[in-house]
C-alpha cells in the first residue's frame, strides 16, 4: 500500500471506527455531546462554567484556588515567572526532557527572562544526587509527574519527598507539571490532594487524559493564582467566552477521573499480554500510570505502512507516528489507555499488535 499524503492520512484516521490508544478519534459533535445541558456562560473568565471548573479542580487537588487557562504552555510559563519574581531569582531546575525546554520555542527565556537548567540524565528520573550537584540558588524546581518522555515513570514517594525538602531548604518554589497527574493515584496509593500537597503550584491538563476539547488549570495559593490570572490577560488568554472549553473540562473531570482505576488496571493487563510478542518491550514495566511506551522491533517506514494498511482494511487506528530510538529497527510508540483502549481485551490488543508488526 503506498503511503498516504498528509491530507489522506487525516481522512484515513477519521474513517477509523476504533483506536488502540486514548479515547479514539472523536468528532466535534462527540465532544459537544458530552457538555451538560445547563451550562452557564462566563464573561472574560468570570462566572459560569469557568468558575465552576476552577472551584472543582481546586477542591480535587486540595488547593485554595485554581485558574483556567487555554494552554499548558501559557500556564507553566507564567506560573514560573510569578515564582521567580517573588524570589528575585531566575533559575528554574527541570528534567532534560521538560516540555518547556523541548516544545515551546524557548518561550520561558524569550518572554519571561527565565534561565532553564536541566538536571540529571534524559533517560532516567531526576535523583537527589542530581539536585545536590546544583550550587546556585534556584527560583523553582519543576517536577513532571509522570515523566512523559521516558514512558510515564514516577519516583518513589520517599524520593519525591526528599527532593521537595531539598528545594524548600533552598527557598525554591515547587511546581508540578501534572499534565497526566490524574493517573498517579494508584502508583502512590494516595489521593490527588496529598500528592499535590507537596507542591506550591500544580498544572493539570484537561484534555491529555480527561479528553476535554482543550485547556488546563493551574492550582495553588490564592495570591499566586491571582497573579497568574493577570499574566493570562497579558498573554491574550482571557477570552471573552471561555465556557465551551471549561464545560468540556468539567465533563472530562466528572466522567473520566472516576475511570482512572479501570484505565490503570487495563494498562497493567495489556502490558503483561504484549510481552508474549517476541522483541516487544514495555517501558516502564509494569506501567506506573495508564500510559506506557512500547518498543517495537520494526523499521519506521514499515510501521507506518502497516498502520495505514490496518486502518484502511480494518478501521482500527494504531501507531503511525513512532518516536525514533537511535536504532533503525526499533521504534518507540506511546500508548495512553482510555475509553477506546477499553474496547479491546488484552488478547485482542495483542492480536492487532501482531498484525501491525507482521503486515
Amino acid at each position: 500500500m503506498p503511503e498516504p499524503t498528509e491530507v489522506d492520512e487525516v481522512a484515513l484516521r477519521a474513517s477509523c471506527t476504533r483506536s488502540l490508544s486514548w479515547h479514539g478519534n472523536r468528532r466535534p459533535a462527540d465532544l459537544l455531546a458530552e457538555l451538560s445541558d445547563d451550562i452557564a456562560p462566563d464573561r472574560y473568565g468570570d462566572g459560569g462554567a469557568v468558575t465552576e471548573l476552577e472551584a472543582e479542580v481546586a477542591s480535587v487537588l486540595g488547593k485554595p484556588a485554581a485558574a483556567f487557562l487555554p494552554s499548558g504552555t501559557m500556564a507553566q510559563q507564567v506560573t514560573l515567572r510569578v515564582h521567580a519574581d517573588a524570589r528575585g531569582r531566575r533559575v528554574v531546575l527541570f528534567h532534560p526532557t521538560c516540555h518547556l525546554d523541548h516544545h515551546e520555542g524557548g518561550g520561558y527565556r524569550r518572554l519571561h527572562q527565565l534561565v532553564g537548567r536541566p538536571v540529571g540524565d534524559e533517560l532516567r528520573l531526576i535523583t537527589i544526587e542530581d539536585l545536590r550537584s546544583v550550587a546556585e540558588p534556584p527560583a523553582a524546581l519543576l517536577l513532571e509527574l509522570p515523566q512523559r518522555e521516558i514512558g510515564g515513570l514516577l519516583p518513589a514517594w520517599d524520593e519525591l519527598v526528599e527532593q521537595v525538602e531539598w528545594a524548600r531548604e533552598r527557598g525554591a518554589a515547587l511546581h508540578m507539571d501534572g499534565a497526566r497527574l490524574w493517573g498517579c493515584e494508584a502508583f502512590y496509593g494516595r489521593p490527588l490532594a496529598e500528592i499535590a500537597g507537596l507542591f506550591d503550584t500544580v498544572y493539570v491538563s484537561l484534555y491529555k487524559q480527561l479528553g476535554a476539547i482543550t485547556g488546563c488549570c493551574l492550582a495553588g495559593p490564592e495570591d499566586v493564582v491571582a497573579e497568574v490570572g493577570e499574566w493570562r490577560k497579558r498573554h491574550g488568554g482571557t477570552l471573552y467566552a471561555m465556557w465551551p472549553y471549561a464545560a468540556s473540562g468539567l465533563a472530562g473531570l466528572r466522567t473520566r477521573l472516576p475511570r482512572m482505576p479501570a484505565y490503570q488496571e487495563h494498562a497493567l493487563a495489556i502490558a503483561e499480554a504484549v510481552k508474549e510478542i517476541p522483541g516487544v518491550e514495555v517501558v516502564p514495566d509494569p506501567p506506573h500510570t495508564p500510559m506506557m511506551h512500547l518498543l517495537l522491533p520494526i523499521g519506521a517506514d514499515e510501521l507506518r505502512a502497516s498502520a495505514f494498511a490496518i486502518a484502511e482494511r480494518e478501521g482500527i487506528w494504531t501507531f503511525a507516528h513512532p518516536i525514533p530510538t537511535g536504532s533503525a529497527n526499533l521504534q518507540r510508540v506511546e500508548l495512553e489507555v482510555g475509553d477506546a483502549t477499553l474496547e479491546f481485551t488484552p488478547d485482542e490488543f495483542v492480536d492487532v499488535l501482531r498484525r501491525l508488526l507482521a503486515d
